[in-house]
């Protein structure tokens, strides 16, 4: 059963954190989905993976190609094509308690600057651990990550 991780972007932009994410991803052996509200975030963030280093490139595409299955990471609006073993949902992407327990990790990643993001963010924590999906939520507002407040999985009787 995996796990749900809040990262309350607070310093750094998405754009910053995504990458470093993905990266300790992949060293961890996992495909990861990159689930986006709209068509035109997934070209934003597309855009911005390969505006990284070049020593750092992080190999990925945009679903709806014929290669979808074999990348490494797929940027998506829905169901990944890729067979992930994490997630990460940013802008508000919904993520569905049942996608949690079938994964290695879901990343939810939501703007600390924005205060209908973090609201959002709030509610889906509710909706995740009110589900039994176990949850931890990470700020960098010290200018480091650190885990703030954990909520274990809750096991049916």
């Amino acid at each position: 059963m995996g796990e749900a991780y809040f990262y309350h972007l607070t310093r750094g932009p998405l754009e910053q954190t995504l990458p470093v994410l993905l990266s300790r991803s992949l060293q961890a052996g996992w495909r990861v989905a990159v689930r986006a509200p709209t068509e035109n975030r997934l070209s934003w963030l597309d855009q911005k993976l390969w505006e990284g280093p070049e020593d750092e490139f992080l190999a990925h595409g945009i679903a709806g190609g014929e290669h979808d299955a074999l990348q490494p990471i797929l940027l998506t609006t829905d169901k990944a094509a890729n067979d992930p073993q994490c997630l990460m949902a940013v802008d508000g992407a919904e993520v569905d308690p049942q996608e949690v327990t079938n994964l290695a990790r879901v990343c939810i990643l939501f703007d600390g600057n924005n205060p209908s993001a973090v609201d959002h963010a709030r509610g889906q924590w509710r909706a995740l651990t009110q589900a039994g999906v176990g949850a931890k939520y990470w700020s960098e507002e010290s200018g480091k990550w650190q885990m703030k407040s954990e909520s274990p999985a809750k096991t049916a009787d």
